[in-house]
This record gives structure tokens, sequence and C-alpha cells, in this order.
């Protein structure tokens, strides 16, 4: 009598390992910046003035992939701004930057390899009467879910800054993330730290009230 053919055991299922993460991207360096993107004015503008500094995560180091956008009203106060900072060419539809006349109050720039970043501009003026001036900042970086809001304020404003009630409840070292440094006649300089000592203030925008509220926000580790 023949033995009835025996399936040969099933093998023991072998256990299934985490699948590996991965990041990839926001690539901001890619297609965002734009010709010009941090000239405001000109160069030799009569009335220009420099902003720079650095961007540092919460261990200090420089971030080189970081974009920073900035928004701000004219001197005069308008915050309507102009278009123009994306325009271009209509011939070659390459981008042609800014047409170096109109105030546009918009810039959009990407770290260096060093973490530096810099606009020309001119110095803001009150949005309404009795405001305190500040050009509006937006920082986008690895490691960051959400965009982070902060504000430069030139170290002229310093006491109406001080007196603003949005900002009441900062102690002075930590309003003082919110000024810049001036460094030499028309160039400031202002860094942002993301994390640790000294991080700068970043700032949350409740619906009710429409004022900035400062909160801690988680930067990039």
């Amino acid at each position: 009598m023949t033995e009835p053919t025996r399936a040969a055991p099933a093998p023991a299922a072998m256990p299934l390992g985490p699948t590996p993460s991965q990041t990839v991207g926001p690539f901001y360096g890619y297609a965002l910046p734009f010709a010009g993107g941090g000239d405001l004015v000109p160069a030799g503008h009569p009335e220009a003035l420099t902003l720079h500094g650095y961007v540092f995560d919460g261990a200090g180091e420089p971030v080189p992939d970081a974009l920073l956008e900035f928004w701000q009203a004219d001197p005069a106060g308008s915050a309507t701004g102009a278009p123009g900072s994306l325009r271009r060419d209509p011939v070659t539809g390459e981008a042609a930057g800014r047409d170096g006349v109109r105030f546009t109050g918009f810039a959009r720039i990407p770290t260096d390899a060093d973490g530096h970043w810099m606009i020309r501009t001119l110095a803001p003026g009150p949005h309404r009467p009795a405001a305190v001036p500040y050009l509006a900042l937006l920082v986008f970086a690895r490691g960051l879910l959400h965009h982070l809001y902060t504000r430069v304020h030139l170290p002229e404003h310093a006491e109406a800054l001080a007196a603003d009630p949005a900002f009441a409840a900062l102690p002075p070292e930590r309003l003082g993330t919110l000024l810049a440094v001036r460094e030499a006649e028309r160039r400031y300089r202002f860094d942002l730290r993301l994390q640790g000592e000294k991080e700068t203030v970043f700032l949350d925008f409740p619906l009710e009230p429409h004022q900035p509220v400062a909160a801690p926000v988680p930067g990039a580790r």
C-alpha cells in the first residue's frame, strides 16, 4: 500500500522589521527662490539699509537650507506693496525679478551654506497710528512641520516695542530676540535661533483678537 504524500511543514513566519523612515524634502531651495529675492531696493539707493544674519538650530549649528520670507510696510507705513517681485521676461519666460522702481514690500531668500542670509530694504514705517514699525518674518526650515512667525524690529524702536501690550508678558531678555543689532550706519544684524539658549520669540496668531501672542513653538531639531 502506497504511503500518502505528506505536505512539507509551513516555514515559521519571519518577524517583520519596521519600515525605515525617510525624510524626502522639503526642498526649499528648489524653485521657490527668485532673482533679486532679497533686493527690495537696488544697490546704491540713498535710503537703503542692509539687514542680515544667520539661522541656527537647537545645537547652535547653522541651517544651510532654510528659506525666509519678509513682509513689511514702506517708510510711509503703507502695507499695500506692489506687484513685481516675481516678474518674468515675457519673451524668454525666465524670472526677471524686480523692476528696480516699485517697492513691493516682499522678500524671499534662502540661507547659504553657512546659514547666512541678507536683504536690502527700506526702514518700515508704522502701518497704523502709534504702531511699532517692524518687518514680518516667516521661517521655513528642515524639521518644521509648519513655518514659524516672528518679527524684526530695528533698535531705534526698542522703547516702543517694550511698551507694546502684545509683548507685555515677555521678560526683557526674551523681548531682545526681536531686536536687530546695529553693526554700522544703515547695517543691522538679526540672528534666528530656532531652539535652545536665546531662542527667538515666535508668534501665534489667534483668530480673536487679531493680535500676535508670543508663544513657544517647537523649532528644528
